[in-house]
């Protein structure tokens, strides 16, 4: 139960920090979020909890394709903000953008040979 606590709090400290650098310097908290360190800190517990070089390998390749379906709510966000459009529902079109291309990559990609 401690180590599920302490992954816990590991997480939202990075959340939390990211949320506040973002205060007073949205491209640094922007920087932050981008890097890696979700998937990274993913990848050293899930090898922790079950050492397997396949199962590692077929997870970051996964991770990678995933990543390419959530970079166009990146982009919408801004478009609807600076049109307008109030910061809620850009947020929820957005995520709804990411879902449904989420979705399609999960259909499409294996007919493309792509293990998700």
């Amino acid at each position: 139960m401690i180590p599920l606590i302490a992954k816990a709090l590991l997480s939202g400290a990075l959340i939390v920090a990211i949320a506040e650098i973002g205060k007073r310097q949205p491209a640094m908290a922007a920087l932050v979020a981008s890097l890696p360190l979700v998937s990274v800190l993913g990848m050293i517990l899930l090898w922790w909890g079950r050492p397997d070089a396949e199962n590692m390998a077929r997870h970051a390749e996964a991770t990678f394709w995933y990543v390419l379906p959530s970079l166009p709510m990146f982009l919408l966000i801004p478009l609807l903000l600076r049109q307008g459009v109030s910061f809620w529902l850009a947020l929820i079109a957005s995520c709804a953008l990411a879902v449904a291309l989420y979705l399609a990559m999960t259909a499409i990609g294996p007919r493309f040979g792509l293990r998700l």
